[in-house]
């Protein structure tokens, strides 16, 4: 989608000047794993409009395949504005009758599964229409031969008045990594800890449970439960992270990667945007995150990030 964010201070009714950037959950995902070396393509539908053609550049430019992005010649590319606060942006969507809100089964017809490893998905897409309902059924379907489906419930409660939320545990517990975080499933099913969340989820073989800025819970079956502490930030904006998250989870399992590891790849991915006021943001240098990789448990938990820069709290 087209994002608008304040370009000037002040309440949103009175600002004049915004900046138009590009979101939105499955596309984000792309992004950052094509920003971490992870080949990456994006199926989704735009309009025939200028935002269309803005969003199908900035995906495109970020290294990600967007030939099976489908140009809807009738209906417009959806759009959000942004209001940034650390706190939490408030986000108002104008995707209605959109593009993507259109897609239906049809749309895996652009989809080359061939030495695909990983399809990932967000419950955004089954809130949109029945029809994208019925897509993402339709991907919980396809034979997994050589791949896996990922899917993060991303909660937006907007989207679900009209409609039975209850289809995203369906969803959910049908894919093989789900990502979640505990506010979420506080609110959609009354799941308070990681356990619990499990006992809603029991089928995936892995499942992240998020816990904010304390940190991310990974359960996987036959394994010991694995906790990581987030990395300690000074948070510019929030709406996003949860997509570099999955992104930086997502790269680390794909290279099989420890637990502990993934998920310390998926914090510092998160760290990166929330220092942000966009949805994605460039990545830490190598080196950076090779040393907050390897550091020790005392270390990475002593570590933050701040307008000064990522530094070592001594006493």
């Amino acid at each position: 989608m087209a994002v608008f964010v304040p370009a000037e201070p002040g309440p949103a009714d009175q600002v004049t000047s915004w900046t138009r950037t590009v979101g939105g959950a499955e596309s984000n995902v792309a992004r950052t794993l094509a920003g971490l070396g992870v080949r990456a393509a994006w199926v989704s539908a735009v309009g025939a409009d200028p935002f269309g053609r803005a969003v199908l550049a900035a995906v495109s430019a970020a290294g990600v395949d967007v030939t099976g992005v489908a140009v809807d010649p009738t209906r417009p590319t959806g759009l959000y504005i942004k209001e940034s606060d650390a706190a939490g942006s408030p986000v108002r969507y104008y995707r209605r009758g959109s593009a993507a809100s259109a897609m239906g089964p049809d749309a895996l017809d652009r989809v080359d599964l061939a030495g695909a490893r990983l399809v990932h998905v967000s419950g955004i897409t089954a809130a949109l229409s029945p029809t994208c309902l019925a897509l993402l059924r339709a991907v919980m379907d396809l034979p997994r031969t050589t791949h896996q489906v990922s899917f993060d419930l991303n909660w937006r409660p907007a989207l679900w008045a009209d409609g039975d939320a209850g289809v995203l545990q369906e969803l959910a517990d049908r894919a093989d990594i789900v990502l979640v975080g505990l506010d979420e499933a506080e609110v959609v099913w009354g799941a308070t800890t990681p356990a619990e969340v499990r006992t809603v989820l029991p089928t995936p073989s892995t499942l992240v449970v998020k816990q904010g800025a304390v940190g991310a819970t990974l359960l996987r079956h036959g394994l010991p439960e694995v906790f990581e502490p987030a990395l300690r930030v000074e948070v510019v904006e929030p709406v996003g992270a949860g997509d570099a998250f999955a992104a930086g989870f997502l790269a680390a399992t794909l290279r099989d990667e420890p637990p502990a590891r993934a998920l310390r790849a998926g914090h510092i991915r998160a760290a990166t945007v929330l220092r942000t006021h966009h949805d994605v943001a460039d990545p830490l240098p190598a080196p950076a995150v090779d040393d907050l990789l390897d550091a020790d448990p005392a270390t990475w938990a002593a570590t933050s990030w701040t307008s000064a820069g990522i530094g070592v709290r001594t006493r």
